[in-house]
């Protein structure tokens, strides 16, 4: 048997289900988000949170600071992984998993970020003191 469909003005907030989707294991809110995974262009973040997206927590409604939890460091292949868990200030709920590298190819630094909350970025920087893509052709 089919249950009636109920639209969003007949559920009270406390009831509506959340949208909660798990990346490596950590469960992340897309409704404590404006937009999911914002481009952010070269703008990647070793630590922080980007407080302009967030819209509020989803359990408690409160907007507030995040906390950080969950930070650590890896180093693979070369490659510096720094990853960490945004909180809610107020009621512990999770609501995104932040991952920051850093790695040197050739003569560059390659940065990356990844967050629902921060989004998406890369950067690149020469390492020489004049950066070859910068240089123009003599002729």
């Amino acid at each position: 048997m089919r249950r009636p469909s109920l639209n969003s003005r007949e559920v009270s907030s406390s009831r509506k289900s959340r949208r909660i989707f798990a990346v490596n294991g950590v469960a992340m809110c897309v409704d404590c988000v404006e937009k999911e995974y914002p481009n952010r262009g070269n703008i990647c973040l070793e630590n922080g949170s980007f407080l302009l997206n967030f819209t509020g927590c989803a359990v408690c409604s409160k907007r507030d600071f995040m906390l950080i939890t969950n930070k650590s460091l890896k180093e693979e292949d070369g490659e510096e992984i720094v990853t960490y868990d945004h909180l809610c200030k107020n009621c512990h709920h999770v609501i995104a998993r932040h991952e920051y590298t850093f790695s040197i190819m050739d003569e560059f630094q390659e940065y990356t970020m990844l967050c629902l909350l921060c989004g998406k970025a890369e950067d690149t920087i020469s390492i020489l003191p004049d950066d070859p893509r910068q240089m123009t052709l003599l002729f």
